[in-house]
C-alpha cells in the first residue's frame, strides 16, 4: 500500500503544480485587466468623453471587476456611482424579447403565428410573424424615434397605448414586404410590448417585474421601468460640440433641452413613449444580475427551448442568415461569438454584451449621448475575454 499510495502521491504533484501553476496565470489575468480597465475608464472621464459611466464584468457566479466614476449630475455635483439609474434606451429589447419567449414556452404565444392574432388588427395586415419582429424582418417602419419621449412629470398619467396607436397611425406602411430583409424597428417592440400585456393579461411594466425581474432578484432600485429615486438618478447631458447638438432642436422636443454646463447640455428629465422598446431605467449591476441569468446552465427565467431561442442566429425567409438572434445582435471580438444590445437616446447610451464561450458579460452605462459605447466596450473587454479574467470586484 505504501507502494501505491506514494505512486499516487508523484502522479498527483504534477497536477497540483499545473492547477496552481494555472490559478496564478489566472489571478495575474484578472489583475493585468482590472487594471487596464481602470485606466481606460478614467481616461473616458478624463478626455471628456462623458459626465460619468458604469462598467462591470460578470460570470456565471459572480463580479469579477465594477467601475463606476464621473458625474451623474452636473449642476448638483452628484458623483456617478455604482446606485446610480441611468436610462437604458434600447436594451430594453432584450427583457422584451425573454418576455415574449416566455409566452412561447407557456403556450400562449405561437413564434410562427401572425402578430395581429396578439395584438388585434393592424394597419400592415397579418403577414408578419411573431418570429420577424422579434429579429427586425417584419418589414415595420422605423421612424425616428427622437421625439417619442414625454416629461418626467406627466409619466403617471401617460397613456402608452394611445401614443403607439398614433404612430400606428401616421406610418401605416410597411417598408418591406415581412421576411425580406432585416430592417430595425422600434415600432416592432412597442407592439411585442401589447402582444405581452394581451397574451398574459398583465401590463407591461407589471408582468416584466413579476416574471422577469422577481426571479432573478433584481429589485427596483437596479432594474425597472420607472426612476426608483430622483435623487439619485443620472442626469443626461448631450456635447455641445456636436453634430447631434446642432440637430437637436430638428429632432427632440424642444422642450428637452436644458441649461449648460462647460462642454454639455443638460437633458431634462423624461421617459421613452413604449416601455417594451425602450423604457427600461437600472444600473450597471441591474443588467449584469439578468446576464449572469444568461450565462447559468439553467435560467430562471426561462427553459431550455427559449434559452435556446434566446441565443440561435435566424434566417431570412429566403435562407439567408442575419446576425440577429430572438433578442440579440450578433457578432465577433477577439475570435470569439459576441451577443450584444446597444441602447442610445438623448441623453444616454449603453451597451450590455454576452460571451458564451469565455462565459462573460459586459455592461457600459453612461449619461453621454454620443459616446461611442461599441469602440469603448470592444478596447475594454477585450483583456477580459481573451485572458478570461477571473476575480474579486474592485
Amino acid at each position: 500500500m505504501a507502494h501505491v499510495a506514494g505512486a499516487l502521491t508523484l502522479f498527483a504533484a504534477p497536477l497540483l503544480v499545473t492547477q496552481l501553476c494555472s490559478a496564478a496565470s489566472g489571478h495575474v489575468a484578472e489583475v493585468h485587466a482590472a487594471e487596464g480597465a481602470r485606466s481606460a475608464l478614467a481616461r473616458l472621464l478624463d478626455d471628456g468623453q462623458a459626465p460619468g459611466l458604469q462598467y462591470v464584468v460578470v460570470n456565471a457566479d459572480r463580479v469579477l471587476f465594477a467601475w463606476a466614476g464621473g458625474w451623474g449630475d452636473l449642476a448638483g455635483r452628484r458623483p456617478m456611482e455604482s446606485t446610480t439609474t441611468l436610462m437604458a434606451y434600447s436594451m430594453s429589447k432584450t427583457l422584451t424579447a425573454v418576455a415574449v419567449l416566455q409566452l412561447v414556452e407557456a403556450g400562449k404565444v405561437g413564434l410562427d403565428e401572425p402578430l395581429a392574432r396578439y395584438t388585434g388588427p393592424l394597419p400592415y395586415g397579418a403577414a408578419m410573424t411573431v418570429r420577424q419582429v422579434l429579429t427586425h424582418t417584419a418589414g415595420l417602419p422605423n421612424p425616428l424615434p427622437l421625439r417619442w419621449v414625454h416629461p418626467a412629470a406627466v409619466h403617471p398619467h401617460f397613456d402608452d397605448g394611445a401614443a403607439l396607436d398614433a404612430v400606428l397611425r401616421a406610418h401605416p406602411e410597411l417598408s418591406s414586404p415581412p421576411g425580406e430583409r432585416y430592417r430595425y424597428s422600434n415600432v416592432g417592440y412597442w407592439l411585442l410590448g401589447r402582444l405581452i400585456e394581451r397574451a398574459s393579461g398583465e401590463p407591461f411594466p407589471a408582468y416584466m417585474r413579476a416574471h422577469v425581474f422577481a426571479p432573478l432578484r433584481i429589485g427596483a432600485t437596479d432594474l425597472d421601468y420607472v426612476v426608483p429615486d430622483g435623487a439619485r438618478h443620472a442626469q443626461g447631458y448631450l456635447e455641445r460640440l456636436s453634430l447631434m447638438h446642432l440637430l437637436a432642436p430638428l429632432v427632440i422636443d424642444g422642450g428637452l433641452l436644458g441649461e449648460s454646463h462647460g462642454r454639455w447640455t443638460h437633458i431634462r428629465p423624461h421617459y421613452v413613449n413604449g416601455a417594451a422598446f425602450g423604457g427600461a431605467v437600472g444600473t450597471a449591476h441591474g443588467f449584469a444580475a439578468f446576464l449572469q441569468d444568461q450565462l447559468r446552465s439553467r435560467s430562471a427565467v426561462l427553459g431550455p427551448e427559449g434559452n435556446a431561442l434566446l441565443r440561435t442566429p435566424q434566417r431570412r425567409s429566403d435562407g439567408q442568415p442575419i446576425a440577429i438572434t430572438l433578442g440579440w445582435h450578433v457578432d465577433h471580438l477577439a475570435g470569439q461569438t459576441v451577443l450584444f444590445k446597444e441602447g442610445g437616446g438623448a441623453g444616454f447610451h449603453a451597451m450590455m454584451r454576452l460571451y458564451p464561450d469565455a462565459a462573460l458579460g459586459t455592461v457600459l452605462m453612461t449619461n453621454a449621448t454620443g459616446i461611442n459605447v461599441r469602440r469603448v466596450v470592444d478596447r475594454i473587454d477585450a483583456s477580459f475575454v481573451v485572458g478570461n479574467a477571473v476575480g474579486g470586484e474592485s
